[in-house]
């Protein structure tokens, strides 16, 4: 059947005004073009609810139950993997016969939509309990503790990669236009390893790890790096230099850190979440991805360049904030959150 156009509100008002003149349904149907039923419908809307505006509609009657939301919602709830397919059949073993599309309509009412889910270090129960355990015991440190540590940590930046993923403008068929692609290459994209380091202050140094990194190879980059950097950071007496529990870090270098008294914080494993470094590797990849190196060259010299540029304010915000860090560690029962 044809929807019918809406009567304005102007007919509507016409339609009582003659009513209460005497008119009859038939007689205001003819004088303005209009059926005696969707007369007769005006009228006793007007009788009944006193006015001739829209009411609110109901719409379609729901094609699942109270009962059948409070089960999908509490299948997701315990768990969050199971597919539309896997709650359709659910639902249909319980009585209750739906789609995949109602299951997409329903979902976001109860609060929930589907995410991508984000890929965190696996954490064994040891794992939490260190987590709660350094931030527990950190949770009250001064902020002038934290002014005077050195944070340090490596990472991969990829040429091209999920590092350059770009949405364009384009138009229809242009897909393929130079400007509207990122370029690849056979047999992997390219990266190049870099470790750094920061405090409070600012960035300090950034290198590019050429070989294979192992113990050796990382003494060698603290004993060339790490105290030019706590020098050109200006850092006061008894500095602490932190970094994660990677095997690498943990042999020689373990052993030359304590030949040269250097205080190092005690770091519990699988956390980069508390670890301030990785908010600026996060956005040292942006810039970089911005500017589309062509070249593995390129692409160190452009990571060389937008390091420097970071501001010290912003380093000096991720210091001043990362008590933070602790306590979200705290209410999330020791499990990763998000930084």
């Amino acid at each position: 059947m044809a929807k019918t156009k809406e009567l304005s509100k102007d007919t509507r008002n016409k339609i009582v005004d003659l009513h209460q003149a005497w008119k009859t349904d038939s007689a205001i149907g003819k004088q303005l073009g209009l059926k005696k039923s969707t007369v007769g419908a005006i009228i006793r809307k007007w009788k009944t609810f006193k006015t001739i505006d829209n009411l609110p509609r109901s719409g379609a009657p729901r094609k699942i139950s109270p009962r059948g939301v409070k089960m999908i919602t509490r299948m997701v709830s315990k768990n969050p993997r199971n597919t539309r397919g896997d709650l359709v059949n659910d639902l249909q073993r319980a009585g209750t016969k739906v789609t995949k599309a109602t299951i997409s309509y329903t979902l976001p009412r109860q609060g929930l939509k589907s995410c991508s889910a984000r890929h965190v270090p696996l954490l064994k129960p040891v794992h939490v309990q260190a987590r709660l355990k350094f931030a527990r015991e950190h949770l009250d440190d001064p902020e002038e503790d934290w002014e005077n540590v050195i944070w340090s940590d490596e990472t991969k930046i990829e040429l091209f990669g999920k590092n350059s993923t770009r949405r364009v403008w384009r138009t229809k068929n242009a897909e393929l236009h130079p400007k509207n692609t990122i370029p690849t290459v056979k047999h992997g994209s390219g990266h190049i390893m870099l470790w750094g380091c920061f405090s409070a202050k600012g960035p300090g140094r950034l290198i590019r790890v050429k070989e294979r990194m192992n113990g050796a190879m990382y003494r060698e980059i603290l004993s060339e790096n790490l105290l030019p950097s706590a020098r050109a950071l200006k850092m006061k007496r008894g500095w602490v230099f932190q970094h994660d529990n990677d095997p690498k870090h943990t042999a020689r270098a373990t052993e030359w850190l304590r030949k040269k008294h250097f205080k190092v914080l005690e770091w519990p494993y699988q956390s980069p979440d508390l670890n301030p470094i990785e908010n600026l590797w996060r956005e040292l990849k942006v810039c970089v991805a911005q500017q589309q190196p062509q070249n593995i060259t390129a692409l160190e010299e452009i990571c060389m360049e937008e390091w420097d540029k970071i501001p010290a304010t912003v380093c000096e915000n991720l210091v001043k904030t990362y008590r933070k860090r602790l306590t979200s560690v705290i209410a999330n029962k020791g499990y990763i959150t998000k930084y």
